[in-house]
């Protein structure tokens, strides 16, 4: 017998809910979240994953989503609109269409650049509020943030089996799941199929990777940056690449499939770069790879990175990708602060021309405050960033409401900042203009 099948069942009353009219509206407009305090009335004590409809003050059927006593996002949003059931073939017609965005991906396979790993589900971007869903090959994670799901787990996961066809799907649990009732679900194991034992063997735009599904970081790789991951690879030939919190070297490899001489990964987890090191030999059949020399070093970025000024060393290309910095609104100043000090210490590792490569994955950080205080870092350091570009989130992380957002990242090269005075200037007077330096300048 399945742990799935001594699951909890959703009630089969529904609950009816009245919320304020500003929650309404927000409702109606998209957004998928209902807070505690938003809410007027319930008709009953609901348990996590009861069903919870909202009503208009007029009776009407407005919303209907998971129920979570647990949360201050009272009630997950499924539906919004006209009544509906959400049972097993509501499941699929929401997996079917979170595939259908992803077609570009699942296509690439027996490509040049195959992509075997992806997103399947972003969370309330994709109509599944409070879980992702990632496939490795023919593995599958399903990561809960929610105890709401807990009863829809059977209908979901037979969904899953029906359209992808894995060999095992893995459950991950979110921090904040992990000190209440889990009627025997354990965090790695699998609901359908044998229990991984083993890092999955993926491929990322050709290149190969592994995962630790079970024990790795969020699902086991951070598929959210394949994009840059692939750019930093073509900006990298015949170049000296640092990469600052490599983890497990995706931009590393990327890079020096690329065509790098030399990379230097930074990163404080033993492990992790035991990984980025395996990822390496993975990818050993790549000639320009193989030609790459390859080091990291296990220690604190911010220290590391002030040691290497001090040796004099210099990069053409570094690569800045932080862990969150900003778990609430109160530590939005010191996410910044930090960024701040990365920014200028990145500069001063590279040489003259070479490439910055910085992101931000800090929801609570918007976009142009982010690259706001990294122009000006920059600007403080007596040089100036001329864009490349600016990127987000990739086909398989959508973004429909704006607490989605999180991830941003800016490639420019690095140029002093007379030098980028004289190339502004205008035409018809030949005079110097601050354009440039009065601040950041999105890339046409």
């Amino acid at each position: 017998m399945s742990v799935i099948d001594n699951l909890p069942q959703p009630s089969s009353s529904r609950l009816a809910i009245r919320v304020t009219p500003d929650a309404l509206r927000q409702i109606r407009s998209g957004h998928p979240w209902l807070y505690e305090g938003s809410i007027r009335s319930v008709s009953r004590e609901g348990a996590p994953g009861d069903l919870a409809v909202v009503f208009d003050d007029d009776r009407r059927f407005a919303a209907i989503g998971l129920w979570d006593p647990l949360s201050p996002i009272r009630v997950k949003v499924l539906h919004c609109g006209n009544p509906i059931t959400i049972d097993g073939t509501w499941f699929r017609g929401v997996l079917e269409a979170a595939l259908a965005r992803r077609h570009p991906l699942v296509t690439s396979i027996g490509t040049e650049k195959e992509t075997t790993a992806y997103r399947v589900v972003n969370g309330e971007s994709d109509g599944l509020p409070s879980m992702v869903i990632d496939r490795y090959s023919d593995v599958v994670v399903m990561k809960l943030y929610s105890a709401a799901w807990i009863p829809h787990l059977a209908a979901l996961v037979s969904e899953l089996v029906a359209l992808l066809n894995p060999t095992s799907i893995v459950l991950r649990l979110a921090r904040n799941m992990r000190e209440i009732p889990l009627h025997g679900l354990v965090e790695g194991a699998s609901l359908f199929g044998p229990d991984v034992t083993e890092p999955v063997r993926f491929r990322e735009t050709g290149l190969m990777f592994e995962a630790d599904v079970v024990r790795g970081q969020k699902t086991g790789h951070f598929l959210d940056q394949r994009d840059n991951r692939a750019r930093v690879g073509e900006l990298a030939a015949r170049s000296r690449v640092l990469d600052v919190f490599c983890c497990t070297g995706g931009f590393s490899v990327h890079a020096a499939a690329g065509g790098a001489h030399a990379v230097l990964g930074i990163d404080s987890s033993p492990g992790a770069l035991a990984s980025a090191k395996h990822n390496f030999t993975l990818n050993a059949h790549v000639p320009l790879l193989k030609a790459c020399h390859h080091e990291t070093v296990c220690a604190e970025a911010y220290g590391e990175m002030e040691r290497l000024i001090e040796a004099r060393r210099r990069f053409d290309v570094v690569v800045i990708d932080p862990p969150s910095f900003a778990q609430n609104a109160a530590s939005v100043p010191r996410a910044l602060a930090a960024y701040e000090r990365l920014t200028t210490l990145g500069i001063a590792l590279l040489d003259r021309g070479g490439t910055l490569v910085q992101a931000s994955c800090s929801s609570r950080v918007s976009e142009a405050d982010f690259f706001r205080t990294v122009h000006l870092a920059a600007a403080r350091a007596g040089v100036d960033l001329d864009e490349i570009e600016r990127t987000g989130h990739a086909l398989d992380h959508p973004v429909t409401f704006a607490e989605g957002a999180y991830l941003k990242t800016l490639f420019a090269r690095v140029v002093p900042l007379r030098e980028a005075r004289r190339a502004t200037s205008t035409l018809t007077t030949g005079q110097p203009t601050n354009q440039r330096a009065a601040g950041p300048q999105r890339a046409g």
